[in-house]
Parts: structure tokens; C-alpha cells; sequence
């Protein structure tokens, strides 16, 4: 029984719209669901991946105008890496970014991988790592970044804790993660994040810990993480996730059904929420892949709320 890398990865976002437009026009991804958050209809959730929204590929996003700005500190995600095929891509990028007026920062990562760290336009922190590895992906057809430079999906993320070792030991005695080395710190060469890689390991399958115990806790709002998920290949194999899970201690929640992906969800050792998603059946299950993300999808479950669900959002 082995995870299979990272799945998809949310974060908050006060602007759908903006953010729609950002991360399609700008970043180039697809836009693969229109949907809503389930455990708050009043939400947008929205999919952003390749072509067909691929696990790995995946960027999430609720909408919550009123929840405030996230704060930086322990406790959270701190940032959102995604993977761009070559050195070559890289500098296409930072080409972009310069017309576009989007700041960004050269960085190294761990085997001396380059990277570039920017934001989006509500702070929330990005980056951009090259690196030929990774999940399988096919680049939207129609995006406005040609293919050959396009991003491929997810990397990483980057775990801000105040103690590493609690998480580390969760990481690696019950998720299956190996500590596979280690980079400086951007801004703090005297300091290391930890590189923790599990399944196959390489970009996609992995999860940086960086210990910061200067910082107080932070707390997930409007250009913030909200959580990660970790793909099982099936729900029997998420199902015997979840009892070794519970078996550790943990406060793990039932099999939720998403229509799209089966889901449970738990916090780690310094409350990083996570979550075990299958890879199946994914987002071609209720529309034409030629069409995805064109119209608000709802699943069967909320399909008889359509116009109480759709009066209370905003247009999109």
C-alpha cells in the first residue's frame, strides 16, 4: 500500500472571477470545474489543472470573500510549488512575468533545481520549479502558454510548522514518506527545509517542511493554503489509509463522497489539515471533456438545489 504523490492542492480566494482570470489567462491552467464548495454551497470551488484536470494536476480554490486575509506563521501551508518542464521553461517564464509586471525571485531548491517564486495577484505564494519528472499531463489545448513551456502540474508544498519533528515522525511512520534531502532557505542559508518524498518519489510526490518556531500560529484565509490532498489510487486502498490513520491516534473523518473523488480528512502533527483522495472518477463523470468548466456542475446529490444554489452566488 503506497500513496501516490499529491492530488490536489486548495487555497482560498476573495475574487473568483480575478482568480479565474489569473490562473487560466496568466498561469494558463484549465478552468475543469465550476462547482461549489459541499460543506458551504454559498462557495465557489473551482478546479484548475491540464486538460482534463488530471490528479496531480490540480489547483483548488474556495471562494470566501468574508473570511479575511490568511496569516503567515506555523500551522499552515506556505506555498503552493508547481513544475514546468525545463530550465528553458524557467526563463520563458520569467520572460512572462517581466511583461506582465508580476515580481518574482530566482531560487535553488533541493539538487540545485531552479526555481522562481512569485505570487498571485491576492498574495498567495507560488512557485515555479523545473524539473523533467513527474505526474503524466496533457497541457490545455487552448491555453494561452504554448505547450512546450506549460506548466505540468503540481511539485510540491511546503509545510510551516514551529517543531518538524512531530510531523516528520507522522510523515514517515504513517504516511510511507522518506526523507530524501534537503535545500537552504530562500532567504536564510543557515536554515534548511526538509525534502520528504513518498511512492515514486520526485516532483509531484513530494512535501517540504520548513520549522519556524519564531512565528506564531497562522491562520488560513484569502491568499492562504486550506489544505493538501494525497492521491490512493482506490477506495479500498483510502479505506485502509484511513484505519491506519486512526490506528496512530489521529481524529480522521468518514469516507466523504465528493462525486468526483472519495475523500477523508485528517490534521497532522502541527495541524496541517490533510485529506486522501482517490483518483477516480473524476470531472469528466457529469460533463463533456470538450466542455469542462463551462457551467456551473453540481452532483447529484445537490442537483435538485440548482436555483436555490445559484441565487446565492455570484456571477461568474
Amino acid at each position: 500500500m503506497e500513496l501516490g504523490g499529491l492530488h490536489h492542492v486548495t487555497a482560498v480566494t476573495g475574487d473568483a472571477a480575478g482568480n479565474v482570470a489569473f490562473y487560466t489567462q496568466v498561469l494558463g491552467l484549465r478552468l475543469v470545474k465550476k462547482t461549489v464548495n459541499q460543506d458551504d454551497v454559498t462557495a465557489y470551488h473551482l478546479f484548475y489543472g491540464d486538460e482534463l484536470g488530471h490528479p496531480g494536476t490540480e489547483v483548488t480554490f474556495f471562494d470566501w470573500p468574508r473570511i479575511g486575509p490568511a496569516l503567515r506563521g506555523t500551522q499552515t501551508i506556505a506555498l503552493i510549488a508547481l513544475r514546468v518542464p525545463d530550465a528553458a521553461a524557467l526563463r520563458w517564464w520569467a520572460r512572462r512575468f517581466e511583461q506582465l509586471g508580476i515580481a518574482y525571485r530566482q531560487e535553488r531548491e533541493l539538487d540545485d533545481r531552479p526555481a522562481l517564486a512569485f505570487a498571485d495577484p491576492e498574495g498567495q505564494a507560488l512557485r515555479l520549479v523545473a524539473d523533467a519528472r513527474g505526474v503524466a499531463s496533457t497541457p490545455w489545448r487552448r491555453s494561452p502558454v504554448p505547450p512546450e513551456v506549460a506548466i505540468r502540474g503540481l511539485h510540491a508544498v511546503t509545510l510551516c510548522v514551529a517543531d518538524a519533528t512531530p510531523t516528520a515522525d507522522f510523515l514517515r511512520d504513517v504516511l510511507g514518506f522518506r526523507q530524501i534531502g534537503s535545500y537552504p532557505f530562500p532567504d536564510n542559508a543557515a536554515r534548511a527545509v526538509q525534502v520528504w518524498a513518498v511512492g515514486a518519489g520526485g516532483s509531484g510526490a513530494e512535501v517540504h517542511l520548513e520549522e519556524r518556531p519564531e512565528l506564531p500560529p497562522g491562520r488560513v484565509g484569502i491568499g492562504g493554503v486550506h489544505h493538501v490532498a494525497l492521491r490512493a489510487p482506490d477506495a479500498a486502498q483510502q479505506q485502509a489509509w484511513r484505519e491506519r490513520i486512526r490506528r496512530a491516534g489521529l481524529a480522521v473523518t468518514p469516507v466523504i463522497d465528493r462525486y468526483y473523488f472519495r475523500s477523508i480528512y485528517f490534521h497532522v502533527p502541527g495541524q496541517v489539515l490533510f485529506e486522501i483522495a482517490t483518483d477516480g472518477p473524476g470531472f469528466a463523470a457529469d460533463e463533456d471533456p470538450e466542455h469542462l468548466g463551462e457551467r456551473l456542475a453540481l452532483p447529484p446529490f445537490l442537483e435538485p438545489r440548482r436555483a436555490e444554489i445559484e441565487r446565492g452566488l455570484r456571477p461568474l
